[in-house]
């Protein structure tokens, strides 16, 4: 399984979540930073088992709830396109909180 670490504190606006998930998961030069260029780019990360393990997930929840909620929906949404096309949803996202 591929486990990719995203840091719950660095994530402190939109800016900062797009940069951070564009570093840390090697998002291409063209990422449009936007929730449907995310999506896209998860979803070609995950050809096989993938953990999206957000780390300091109490800290994102008490001060970037948008942010935390978006990770969650838009992740359930890149394994709902999976399964559209049966194939598996191969995408795991966990936190501490």
């Amino acid at each position: 399984m591929v486990t990719f670490k995203i840091s719950g504190r660095k994530l402190t606006g939109w800016k900062a979540f797009h940069s951070e998930f564009k570093t840390e998961l090697n998002f291409p030069v063209y990422y449009a930073e936007n929730m449907n260029a995310w999506i896209d780019c998860i979803d070609e990360l995950t050809e096989g088992p993938t953990l999206l393990l957000i780390e300091n997930g109490k800290h994102l929840k008490e001060n970037a709830t948008e942010l935390r909620n978006a990770i969650f929906v838009c992740g359930a949404f890149v394994n709902y396109r999976k399964i559209e096309i049966g194939e598996n949803p191969n995408l795991l996202i966990a936190t501490d909180c």
